[in-house]
């Protein structure tokens, strides 16, 4: 087992940052780069959902580590939302739509299995009588984590 070191090797920020390339590149051109306020609020959610699962790798307990994860989870799916409005107005093609959602959708089911996990660690079930508690032990990509 490997354990998480640096945020790259986390696939809840992979795909995030993935999430962050899709989506400028989108806003960069047709009319969605003409509208100003959707176009930056857009692009605002996805640098959010990547920045906020580093930021909360950065903090030191997996409790602060899970709240990031949900701010992150937060703004991925304000991408989803958003992304109906630039369909709903013209700005996005049914395709493009359904290949953009579905990053986001990946994305805010990866963020949501590591702060599920998080979760666990820092809570987890109440052991039987006589039984010992678990100890939570290092992040590895086996936890469904980090790379396959």
């Amino acid at each position: 087992m490997t354990t998480i070191r640096r945020i790259e090797d986390i696939q809840a920020w992979q795909k995030a940052r993935e999430l962050v390339r899709e989506i400028y590149g989108f806003c960069s051109k047709g009319a969605l780069s003409k509208d100003f306020a959707l176009r930056s609020q857009i692009c605002r959610a996805a640098i959010s959902s990547m920045s906020n699962v580093a930021e909360g790798f950065a903090r030191k307990s997996d409790k602060e580590f899970a709240r990031f994860l949900d701010v992150a989870k937060g703004s991925t799916i304000e991408v989803q939302s958003l992304l109906y409005a630039g369909l709903d107005i013209g700005y996005i093609s049914p395709k493009e739509f359904e290949r953009l959602h579905g990053v986001a959708e990946e994305t805010a089911a990866l963020i949501g299995g590591f702060t599920s996990y998080l979760r666990k660690v820092y809570h987890p079930p109440t052991p039987g009588p006589g039984a010992r508690s678990p100890k939570s032990g290092p992040l590895t990509p086996d936890s469904g984590l980090g790379d396959p």
